[in-house]
């Protein structure tokens, strides 16, 4: 007689996920397409452009405000809430100012009216979900979020930045992650922690103690067992 093989379910509910009171998300990249944003965005700068050539300057400026933030992260600065725009400003050499108008324009303000058509499928039924389940929601973001979750939709418990002044540290410092869990009164161990990228949201977890799950956006082969595909997954998992 033949054996049927065993198939393998295609999503495993993660370990001690009935212990998840708590469940803390990453912004940007994670609940919207950041890449899908970006080009809208381009495609904004792009006719901005040709009808200001002179403009071109805001592309640099924005592309070296998001490099020196990335080259800084790791530093134990005071007030990163300034200091971002003053990194920027020696990088694309323009005043701390300029640099702050020009992030404020196109990352803050013209990069709302794209969010909704960004939002990953599943985003708002899985926050339902933990609402209907008593499971609180918190937000843990690079940059402030309040805009953002209007634009989207959505609600939540708690939202802190790494530039609020009870943070003032860039991931991946867990120092963030233990805020919001402190402000959701919440042990460590019983938050979950959804963002996009390994070497940000999944060391700034690992450091707080913290269970994490990574979007894996490429759907690559041989990825870490603490990542998912949709949030249709998830979803499954909080039933």
């Amino acid at each position: 007689m033949m054996l049927q093989k065993k198939i393998k379910p295609e999503t495993e509910i993660p370990p001690n996920v009935s212990s998840i009171r708590a469940v803390i998300f990453d912004m940007d990249g994670t609940l919207y397409d950041q890449r899908k944003l970006r080009r809208k965005i381009s495609w904004e700068m792009v006719k901005f452009l040709l009808a200001h050539p002179t403009g071109l300057s805001d592309l640099k400026i924005l592309w070296d405000f998001r490099k020196a933030r990335e080259k800084n992260a790791s530093l134990i600065d005071a007030d990163i809430e300034e200091r971002q725009f003053e990194w920027g400003s020696k990088a694309s050499n323009v005043s701390a100012e300029k640099v702050r108008q020009v992030v404020q324009h196109w990352m803050f303000t013209r990069a709302l009216y794209h969010l909704e058509a960004c939002c990953y499928p599943g985003v708002r039924e899985l926050f339902f979900r933990l609402k209907d389940k008593s499971i609180s929601v918190g937000i843990f973001s690079d940059y402030p979020a309040q805009d953002k979750l209007m634009a989207l939709s959505l609600e939540v418990d708690v939202m802190v930045s790494a530039t609020d002044e009870e943070v003032d540290r860039l991931k991946p410092d867990p120092k963030g992650l233990i805020v919001a869990a402190s402000k959701l009164k919440t042990p460590l161990k019983e938050c979950l922690f959804i963002g996009d990228r390994d070497d940000k949201d999944g060391e700034c977890a690992r450091r707080a103690g913290m269970p994490y799950l990574i979007l894996n956006r490429r759907k690559r082969r041989n990825c870490s067992p603490n990542s998912f595909n949709t949030f249709t997954e998830i979803i499954r998992w909080f039933q």
